[in-house]
């Protein structure tokens, strides 16, 4: 049996039920009053249960299948209302839900403020946030579970485009009593026996190892992670010396202990922050609008300590 009740019958048989009465149904409904007659009474043809006892002369009443067929109506009619609501704001850059990919380092610096003016400037968007390592991004942005990503340079497929937003040298982190904290800059060479804290994520491991590979040189790894915030606590207690891309504004790291930031005298590549999108995807009004703040954030230097 093939049954294919529209919206407007389960409307029509939601408002009777609520109403106790077809005729007060039809004026609600500004409808006639044998147009929900008909609806309902080929309803219960169609499924072959009586949805409504009638009482002479005292309206109607729900049956048991009745009850739960309405039950069931009233959910997907909310559910129809929700996304006809949504399908309206797809098209409105001033509204509606986008949602935005960050890597965890970069999330860290640079994410609160541009939402933060973003909500400024264009209230009515939500933003729905999502960190993930590099390759859970790409993923992502690829089946369509995310729209535009804050990112890495890092294996970019040919389907993903990438928008250059800053170039970030790397810079050592070291214990403020580190033998080399008070220098100016240093080398990689001179930190090559001490114990290393590797930001342990897809691709950022390998960018970090090239770094030393660049050098002629071993990383001493004593520590992995995949959280930045642990491998700025790891270094501000002693256990080692990092390299990262993203400085904080401050020399504090989550536990309280300090760190000292000292730029790196080798010629060493840049790790380069991308705005992330497929590149066959022509970007709706609302993702284009956060897309240009984010772009425009760095472009003008929003960001300098």
């Amino acid at each position: 049996m093939h049954l294919q009740l529209s919206f407007r019958t389960l409307r029509y048989i939601v408002e009777t039920a609520d109403c106790e009465s077809v005729t007060e149904a039809a004026r609600r409904l500004n409808v006639t009053q044998p147009s929900v007659s008909s609806a309902v009474a080929q309803a219960e043809k169609e499924l072959g249960v009586q949805i409504f006892i009638r009482h002479h002369a005292r309206g109607m009443t729900l049956s048991v299948a009745g009850k739960q067929l309405v039950d069931e109506a009233r959910l997907l009619l909310a559910q129809a209302t929700e996304f006809a609501r949504l399908t309206q704001s797809l098209g409105d850059p001033l509204s509606g839900e986008i949602v935005v990919g960050s890597f965890p380092t970069l999330a860290m610096r640079y994410m609160p403020q541009i939402i933060g003016g973003f909500a400024k400037l264009f209230p009515n968007i939500s933003v729905r946030l999502i960190e993930g390592d590099q390759n859970e991004i790409l993923s992502a942005l690829a089946s369509g579970r995310m729209e535009v990503a804050l990112a890495y340079d890092f294996a970019l497929p040919p389907e993903i485009h990438g928008h250059e937003l800053a170039a970030l040298p790397p810079f050592a982190l070291l214990a403020p009593d580190h033998r080399l904290a008070g220098e100016k800059a240093v080398r990689l060479v001179d930190l090559a026996d001490d114990p290393f804290i590797l930001l342990d994520l897809p691709h950022s491991r390998d960018y970090f190892s090239s770094l030393f590979a660049a050098c002629g040189l071993q990383p001493n790894i004593a520590f992995r992670t995949r959280s930045p915030e642990l491998v700025r606590g790891l270094v501000g207690n002693g256990r080692g010396f990092s390299l990262h891309n993203v400085l904080p504004l401050g020399p504090v790291a989550y536990d309280g202990s300090r760190i000292a930031m000292l730029p790196v005298h080798d010629d060493l590549p840049p790790a380069r922050a991308m705005l992330l999108h497929l590149a066959r995807q022509d970007l709706r009004p609302a993702v284009r609008a956060f897309s240009d703040h984010l772009r425009n954030s760095f472009a003008a230097g929003a960001f300098a300590a």
